[in-house]
């Protein structure tokens, strides 16, 4: 038996930054501390910090006046923005950079009445904030999400149009869909970088490499975790059994009979902790020898804290 444990895998920087600004928070300022939304989608961070004195909130009117109010690594539409700048509260954004960014190109386009599309999955909060930064009246912005919604959406004036995806999607159906657009639309732009980040990206591509090698693949990350769900699809779509479990008491020993070899990754919000508990359990079972493959270990670590929340001395 063969455990293959991919490189890159994990926390990426910025998970690694949004969870950093709660923690600095409450160790600067106390319990509590309220972050609309779950900071980053993963049972066992959320657990954590809760049990530490963060309270996750949906709506701002659950936060008293004074307190101090985090977003969440999805980010906020400005609304939510607007809403705790006109109330007596100490903000910090944890939104993830990459996010921000694209929230950028939205209100670019929207400033310029020019319509939108956005690629990306109905309800998830980084689209609903995302789809949260367009005000123009002239122009509209729009949610595909399948290539069946990119084969039916309607833009009134497609002149100028332009798309934007959600970080973190699944490279190869999104490529798909945005083909679909361009043939629809021949006239649409995208951005100037690609919008799904790169930490992603890589955690995909680990997976497109290790899948042929494996029967089983298991990734480490919670059931709301999009970039998750797309590395589990991805391993399936490559052949393998892929399993989807938030920490090694999910698994069931039998997956792995008859099988040669054992693929893990883990979500960009699973920690360290959970997924070496996974490796150990995988080796406990099997008696195999766990070899790192995949990729290369990605470069940028960290985004900087805010200012006010950096460790002083």
């Amino acid at each position: 038996m063969k455990i293959y444990l991919a490189v890159p895998r994990g926390f990426c920087a910025g998970v690694t930054r949004a969870v950093g600004i709660v923690e600095a928070a409450l160790r600067k300022f106390g319990a509590p501390v309220y972050v609309r939304h779950e900071v980053v989608h993963n049972r066992f961070v959320v657990d954590g910090l809760r049990e530490r004195g963060a309270v996750f909130i949906e709506d701002l009117s659950e936060v008293p006046d004074g307190s101090v109010l985090i977003f969440s690594a999805h980010g906020v539409p400005e609304s939510v923005r607007n809403e705790a700048k006109s109330r007596p509260l100490r903000v910090f954004d944890a939104t993830c950079p990459l996010v921000t960014r694209v929230h950028a190109e939205v209100r670019a386009c929207s400033r310029r009445d020019e319509s939108v599309i956005m690629i990306g999955h109905a309800g998830h909060p980084e689209v609903e904030g995302t789809l949260g930064q367009y005000s123009s009246e002239k122009g509209v912005i729009r949610l595909v999400g399948t290539a069946a919604d990119a084969e039916t959406v309607e833009i009134p004036s497609p002149e100028g149009l332009h798309y934007v995806t959600q970080t973190t999607l699944s490279v190869t159906e999104t490529n798909g869909i945005i083909e679909i657009l361009k043939r629809r639309f021949p006239g649409i732009e995208g951005p100037y970088k690609d919008d799904i980040c790169y930490a992603t990206q890589n955690r995909q591509d680990a997976v497109r490499k290790i899948a042929a090698k494996v029967g089983v693949f298991l990734v480490v990350g919670s059931k709301n975790s999009s970039n998750s769900n797309r590395l589990r699809e991805l391993a399936t779509s490559m052949g393998c059994k892929a399993y989807l479990i938030d920490s090694a008491a999910d698994i069931d020993g039998t997956w792995f009979w008859d099988v040669s070899a054992v693929g893990i990754t883990a979500g960009a919000s699973a920690p360290d902790l959970i997924v070496d508990g996974v490796v150990r359990r995988v080796a406990e079972l099997t008696g195999g020898k766990v070899e790192e493959a995949g990729g290369v270990p990605e470069t940028r670590s960290h985004f900087d804290l805010p200012r006010e929340l950096q460790e002083q001395g």
